[in-house]
């Protein structure tokens, strides 16, 4: 487990940063993108925990912003694992089934969607639905890393999943405060 003694080290200050491999690259490479992106998806959940959301909506995101540190760490680990395939589980697909499973459970109780939602409503579900936005931004800078280097298939399909979490999860906190969807007007 790191030990951060020194917050500041002034190596960054050229605008270079090192990855978890060691090897040092520029701030804005497609792999700092990528894993500062999810870095930035679990500081939201985080805004949207702190709004004081359902208990059992809490709980999950908990799980899920530990679950998205161990991705940024994969991510920013990706030299390190094309050396040694397999050398650490941090995203798999059983973390990919858990996200479904929350999909499934949170879902079953809202009505089907007939129209498009707006990312309104309570403060808890409009701040979700602003964490949904920042994961697909996530979800589209591990696309672009991709297309340069290997990233393991599960990392994609969490980001895609929890995205749709996300969505189901503002809704949820909309029918649980009692506001219902925020529907988009397309007349206006």
């Amino acid at each position: 487990m790191p030990r951060l003694t020194k917050i500041y080290t002034r190596k960054g200050d050229d605008g270079s940063t090192a990855l978890g491999s060691g090897r040092r690259v520029d701030k804005d490479d497609l792999q700092v993108e990528a894993y500062g992106t999810v870095d930035e998806l679990g500081a939201a959940i985080g805004v949207a925990r702190a709004a004081g959301l359902d208990e059992a909506v809490d709980a999950t995101l908990q799980r899920i912003q530990s679950e998205l540190l161990n991705l940024g760490g994969l991510l920013s680990m990706l030299d390190r694992e094309a050396a040694e395939p397999g050398a650490h589980g941090l995203v798999e697909e059983r973390h990919v089934k858990a996200l479904e499973q929350d999909c499934d459970r949170f879902n079953a109780d809202l009505g089907p969607l007939r129209e498009f939602v707006l990312p309104a409503g309570t403060p808890g579900a409009a701040m979700l639905h602003l964490a949904r936005t920042v994961a697909r931004r996530a979800e589209r800078r591990i696309v672009a890393l991709s297309r340069e280097q290997a990233v393991p298939a599960a990392c994609l399909k969490y980001v895609n999943r929890l995205s749709d979490l996300l969505f189901i999860l503002a809704r949820y906190e909309n029918h649980a405060g009692g506001e219902g969807d925020v529907l988009w007007n397309r007349d206006v």
